[in-house]
């Protein structure tokens, strides 16, 4: 994908030139990655609409929104709508979450099958509690034979048509109950093609600081196979530090990129040496948010006003540090059409420039920790035991997370 080249929303290199960076090509599998930098899936974020924005600034491996592997089997609409990649898009990456092998094996099988994924990543990191309570995300990784078969059902099934697997964690459930490394070796050993560290726990959810040390220690405990690095990457020079740190083969962003597309451009050019980074102006902010509702609207085959009720929550990430005064704000996070927000964004000051580090940093809300939500006695043992099983069995759910 050729990557945004306008002028407009460059600036010169700063005065003191960032440290660069040369990365090889990511490599999973047969699939071949040149910028080795992967859009983490996030409910609600990663859709058709946002993953083609991204594309358009840079390289590398735009992951969809997660998709239960029984909704999938089901083949319920919004699960298919999930999974479903433009023409151009390559290679189409698939997150599936799931809590039973069985089911697993059931939907790798489906999306293998019907040619659906050229990729796809398990979800063993999602700590939103509806997920972890059952079991699932972030939780899973502690049930060691559970997480076993999962992975291997799917390595199984995908491997017939040499699909690469991945899979992505956090480090544990909390710090007296860290999994990562064991969690780790056990997917290389069943042929995972790489595994992507979040640096934190299930119950720091998204608050403090992302742990890069042990996304180093994972990195020198799997030396045959890619370690991917995830977890307060704001920007390139984020990327870079990462990469210098921890030494993984590659980065993923999550909500880095909310409302900044063109990270992708930044971590591209960081990627290739250059010092170049991406610096819109509030005119450019404006246009992307209204183009990016209008793919919206091809998202939702055509319905507008679920589109626009979709890009709302994307107001504070686009505006974030420019000057949007906070009466046009709230109206823009109720605008109901595409006409009535292309109104609002002309009323916007079309000079104004990059704000500079105001527009920058941490996006969303980090919150604090949070309890562990998890199957009553889940932390007694390693294994499952009888009442968990059953609990697993009816556990699988038509949730998005990640």
């Amino acid at each position: 994908m050729t990557a945004v080249t306008d002028a407009s929303q460059r600036t010169e290199p700063a005065a003191q030139t960032p440290e660069r960076l040369n990365l090889p090509a990511l490599q999973l599998g047969p699939l071949t990655v040149e910028t080795p930098v992967v859009l983490a899936p996030m409910a609600g974020i990663t859709n058709n609409a946002f993953r083609r924005l991204c594309r358009e600034y840079g390289g590398g491996l735009y992951v969809s929104e997660m998709v239960t592997a029984r909704a999938l089997v089901e083949r319920r609409a919004e699960s298919l709508r999930i999974i479903h990649h433009d023409p151009d898009e390559t290679p189409r990456s698939v997150q599936l979450y799931s809590v039973d092998p069985v089911t697993t094996g059931q939907a790798v099988r489906m999306l293998v099958e019907e040619d659906r994924a050229d990729h796809i990543d398990l979800n063993f990191g999602c700590p939103v509690p509806k997920v972890t309570k059952r079991g699932g995300g972030s939780a899973l990784p502690w049930k060691s034979e559970l997480f076993a078969s999962i992975i291997g059902a799917a390595v199984r099934e995908a491997s017939k048509k040499d699909i690469p697997v991945t899979v992505k964690m956090r480090r544990g459930i909390d710090e007296d109950h860290l999994t990562y490394l064991d969690a780790g070796r056990t997917a290389r050993s069943l042929g995972v093609a790489a595994v992507a560290l979040h640096g934190r726990t299930m119950e720091q959810h998204y608050s403090g600081h992302a742990d890069w040390d042990s996304i180093a220690r994972l990195r020198e405990a799997l030396p045959d196979i890619p370690v991917l690095g995830n977890g307060d990457i704001w920007s390139a020079e984020d990327a870079i530090a990462m990469v210098r740190q921890t030494g993984v083969d590659g980065v993923v962003v999550g909500r880095g990129c909310q409302g900044r597309p063109w990270l992708f451009g930044d971590l591209q050019n960081a990627f290739e040496g250059s010092d170049e980074r991406f610096r819109p102006g509030l005119a450019k902010v404006a246009d992307t948010f209204y183009r990016h509702a209008e793919l919206l609207v091809d998202t939702f085959g055509g319905d507008e006003g679920k589109a626009l009720r979709d890009v709302r929550k994307h107001v504070a990430w686009y505006f974030k540090g420019y000057q949007v005064g906070g009466e046009l704000r709230a109206r823009l996070a109720q605008v109901p059409d595409l006409a009535t927000l292309r109104e609002l964004l002309d009323e916007l000051d079309p000079h104004a420039p990059y704000p500079g580090p105001d527009a920058e940093g941490p996006r969303g809300r980090a919150g604090s920790p949070k309890r562990p939500h998890l199957p009553e006695g889940w932390l007694d043992s390693r294994e499952l035991n009888a009442e968990q099983k059953a609990l697993i069995q009816a556990a699988e759910l038509d949730v998005s997370g990640g």
